[in-house]
């Protein structure tokens, strides 16, 4: 069983409204992987996806935190937000390095999370971004996870 850290995309995916035919494939992806693929791993979330799950704008906010009653919660330590400021002094992620992106790949990599799994392509599941990553984690002394969307993880799985 693969450890997989579950980023708030994954998540606002499953329980997304929207219509648009890409949207539409993604929320049905995630809902087959969620279905069918999550009792084949252990699943992890933080406190980060909590917290941007629970932003008030965000009205499918209760149902995407239902998702998460019996997930791990990766604590966020000091090693998590010292990984994160460097990824984020590298330019591998976003500013603010205390939130959103950076503290995602940051508390999977301390943890020693196999996967992430996101729909966040621009700035996690970003094939340009996977040697920079690498290099960063391995100088180190981390190995980073796998970042991928839930149809290469479901591929992966077959």
């Amino acid at each position: 069983m693969a450890r997989v850290y579950l980023d708030t995309s994954f998540f606002s995916t499953c329980v997304s409204k929207r219509t648009s035919p890409r949207s539409v494939g993604w929320r049905e992806t995630s809902n087959e992987w969620w279905e069918t693929q999550a009792t084949r791993h252990v699943l992890y979330v933080s406190d980060e996806v909590v917290a941007e799950l629970s932003d008030p704008d965000f009205d499918q906010g209760p149902t995407a935190l239902a998702m998460l009653r019996g997930l791990h919660l990766l604590e966020l330590n000091a090693d998590v937000r010292g990984l994160a400021a460097i990824l984020v002094r590298e330019k591998l992620m976003p500013v603010p390095s205390v939130s959103g992106d950076a503290i995602h790949v940051a508390a999977a990599t301390i943890h020693g999370m196999e996967y992430i799994l996101t729909w966040n392509v621009r700035h996690l599941a970003n094939p340009n971004k996977r040697t920079h990553l690498a290099t960063v984690c391995l100088r180190l002394g981390l190995i980073p996870p796998q970042i991928v969307t839930p149809d290469l993880l479901m591929e992966a799985d077959e």
